[in-house]
């Protein structure tokens, strides 16, 4: 069983509102007031708060290039570092809103540059600058990013571990994607969907099963009404060998509702089959065959009349396996199909169905199937036209011994 291919992975989408980037800064000028846990912020020039607000109010208005023009009148040269690191936070949060990413990191650095920034503000930039690298899909950068962000930050949150995670899961490096992948679960309230997700592929990737089925019940319980998930842990649960579970994760499934595919509810008859509860497999695949929510085709006609022939109900398996027989290519079916006339000693059915399986021909084994033929005629006193058939079969290797007893059998019997 391919297991990757039943675990359906959501696809990562690489943009800002996606990850919940903060790629605009929230800035205030001229009316900033110090709290009083908070150590004075340099000042600004009256003249210089009046057009960086006058820039943010374009901004605001969504007059971006406005903004821009307000910006680019004012002489970065006469400004303290404070003004400037300001200048260029109002810069790269035009450049977001315009979903320019490289505007935003040329500016966040230039911020950093100028010297104004206090230390949790250029941590605070320097997250930016890593994800606007992850925005625009550059991996291996925006991994370097972080990791240096990483170093010096203070309580990074969840968020960013998962940036970590998806780019060096999007590189392929799924060993040192695993543990950012699980911090990013771990340390959120409440993880979002896409994240638990991520790192289910992860532990579905290094076939670490046992750590997959909680991180799917997890998402079984964040949202019960999606079918995949119950998929998903009934197949992880297969994959370990856990068939009943696997079974009983499906069975609640279908109870609300979610099984209605075709290969849904084939999957479903066919555990019911192998964990040894053939019969409620049988009556659920005679239900579902005969709504058509299963196609009444060749292989459900099989696993029908198989199911039967397990529970012991051999009457009940003729009608699905003749049908079988009528669209399988070979005769082999209608061989079968013999075999349990032969079990529930209905020798005219055991014939009948052997003269279709040689009629359509390209049968496994010529041989036995001219024996059980034989064996059919004599059970229902017909030994003459029996031995005909045994002495057919008697030209295979295979059958020689078997049928050769048989014919001097009948020879001693007709001679008595």
């Amino acid at each position: 069983m391919n297991l990757r291919a039943c675990i359906v992975v959501a696809v990562i989408s690489v943009t800002l509102g996606a990850f919940g980037l903060t790629a605009v800064p929230n800035i205030a000028y001229a009316a900033e007031e110090k709290k009083d846990d908070e150590k004075t912020a340099p000042s600004i020039d009256v003249s210089t708060g009046k057009k960086l607000n006058e820039a943010i109010e374009a901004l605001n208005a969504q007059k971006y290039d406005e903004a821009k023009a307000l910006l680019s009148k004012m002489n970065l040269e006469k400004l303290s570092p404070y003004e400037k690191s300001r200048v260029y936070q109002v810069l790269a949060s035009i450049a977001g809103a315009q979903n320019d990413y490289d505007g935003v990191r040329k500016n966040m650095a230039a911020a950093i540059a100028s010297g104004g920034l206090n230390d949790e503000e250029q941590q605070e930039a320097r997250y930016q600058i890593a994800q606007m690298y992850i925005a625009q899909e550059r991996w291996q950068d925006g991994i370097n990013a972080l990791n240096e962000w990483f170093t010096t930050a203070v309580n990074p949150n969840s968020t960013a571990y998962y940036l970590l995670a998806v780019s060096y899961y999007q590189l392929k490096q799924l060993d040192k994607a695993i543990a950012p992948a699980q911090k990013a679960v771990d340390l959120a309230d409440k993880p979002r969907e896409s994240w638990i997700q991520l790192l289910l592929a992860l532990r579905i990737e290094k076939e670490q099963y046992d750590l997959a089925i909680p991180l799917l019940k997890q998402l079984v319980v964040s949202d019960p009404s999606k079918k995949n998930y119950w998929v998903q842990l009934s197949a992880v649960n297969r994959q370990l060998e856990r068939y009943d579970d696997s079974l009983n994760v499906l069975e609640i499934a279908n109870l609300a509702g979610l099984l209605t595919t075709d290969s849904d509810l084939r999957q479903l008859t066919d555990l019911e089959a192998f964990v040894g509860i053939p019969h409620r497999a049988a009556k659920n695949l005679d239900r579902y065959i005969a709504k058509e929510q299963i196609k009444p085709d060749e292989k459900a006609y099989e696993r029908l009349a198989y199911s039967w022939i397990e529970a012991r109900e051999y009457k009940k398996a003729v009608e699905p396996l003749e049908k079988a027989g009528e669209l399988h290519p070979t005769g082999d079916t209608f061989v079968r199909l013999a075999e349990v006339q032969i079990q529930r000693q209905d020798w005219p059915g055991a014939t009948a169905a052997l003269q279709k399986a040689l009629s359509k021909g390209s049968l496994k084994d010529t041989g036995n199937t001219q024996l059980l033929m034989g064996i059919a005629l004599y059970s229902n006193k017909q030994p003459k036209e029996a031995r005909a058939w045994f002495q057919k079969a008697a030209a295979y290797d295979k059958q020689k011994k078997q049928a050769e007893v048989w014919i001097k059998h009948i020879d001693a019997e007709q001679s008595s």
